[in-house]
């Protein structure tokens, strides 16, 4: 079998071999996410999170929240 009738699984698997050994596993995984789709809906989930809340009431809950995390 030459490199052309390979399988795409393996083809894969050789790039991420050949990115780790020649850029650090770090940066082949900082590479490989930029192609990695997120999941669920997050429009849904950010007005679930927030549904009630005034603009006003989440801004006091971050200015909360980080000056917890300061002191």
């Amino acid at each position: 079998m030459n490199n052309a009738d390979l399988p795409l699984a393996e083809v894969t698997e050789n790039a991420i071999h050949l990115l780790a050994r020649e850029m650090g596993v770090v940066n082949t995984i900082r590479f490989l996410n930029q192609f990695v789709t997120g999941k669920g809906n997050y429009t849904q989930e950010r007005d679930a999170l927030f549904q009630g809340l005034s603009l006003d009431e989440i801004l006091s809950d971050i200015r909360h929240s980080a000056g917890r995390e300061r002191a």
